[in-house]
């Protein structure tokens, strides 16, 4: 699939091998997170009720922790499906706007191939990716060095988690409630967003996302959650605004 990156020769060959060992390096310090999280979603898919052929599916399709345990209380409630389409898609709307930001660099490719990256993306995997090449030319973006070393996140994260979540589904039956793994997961959480917030608009998210969050907590069928990513993103850009007219650096 990638063979029109590697260019002639052996010395291509080991070039790639490089980039990808060092995406992989980069995003090894949040492996320990992505697993743990990856762990507790794993148990969650099978405590909820989902069968361990279902949850299994659902690990390697869907592939989104957060929209994975947010759907998964709703699932068990019995919530209307578009409800859980909905709280799905809202979580994950984040990767709109990675998307966009991504575009640059691997625009050449074919849908099908750009879809596969999209699948493979991950929050700390744009975040390591974006703070290490968002200096680059215009014209120098889509490099082979850099689609090898997102590829190399990718393929570490996903490796990471599907070994962890499969793990958990596996392994759900033997888990006591007691354990906590809950607490565990919102640490790995924070420790997977924390790196994230690299600008005031992004904490302005942030904090309006948890209060609103806390608030909202009772709202039925969980749409607290919904509700708080879009005050979350509505408060962002509204800074970010607000921030540009008043030539405040972000």
């Amino acid at each position: 699939m990638w063979k029109h990156l590697l260019g002639p020769g052996g010395n291509a060959a080991e070039q790639r091998q490089r980039d990808f060992v060092r995406g992989a390096r980069a995003v090894a310090p949040a492996a320990i997170a992505t697993a743990m999280w990856g762990l507790v979603t794993g148990v969650a898919m099978v405590k909820v009720g989902l069968s361990t052929t279902q949850a299994l599916a659902m690990s390697l399709l869907v592939f989104a922790g957060s929209a994975q345990l947010a759907a998964l209380p709703l699932l068990a409630a019995a919530a209307p499906v578009w409800v859980v389409l909905l709280t799905a898609t809202v979580v994950n709307l984040r990767f709109v706007i990675f998307s966009a930001a991504l575009q640059p660099y691997f625009r050449r490719f074919s849908v099908g191939r750009r879809l596969l990256l999209g699948y493979l993306s991950t929050d700390m995997g744009f975040a390591v990716f974006v703070s290490r090449y968002a200096d680059v030319p215009e014209h120098e973006r889509g490099s082979r060095e850099q689609v090898w070393f997102f590829i190399g996140m990718a393929a570490s994260s996903w490796v990471a988690w599907q070994t962890a979540s499969i793990l958990g589904i596996l392994l759900a039956a033997q888990v006591p409630s007691n354990w906590g793994l809950e607490f565990v997961a919102i640490l790995g959480l924070i420790a997977l967003m924390m790196p994230m917030i690299i600008n005031r608009p992004a904490l302005v998210g942030a904090l309006t996302s948890g209060v609103i969050a806390v608030l909202a907590v009772d709202l039925p069928l969980r749409l607290g959650l919904v509700v708080a990513v879009v005050a979350g993103i509505a408060a962002a850009m509204a800074a970010e605004v607000a921030l540009q007219r008043l030539g405040v650096r972000l």
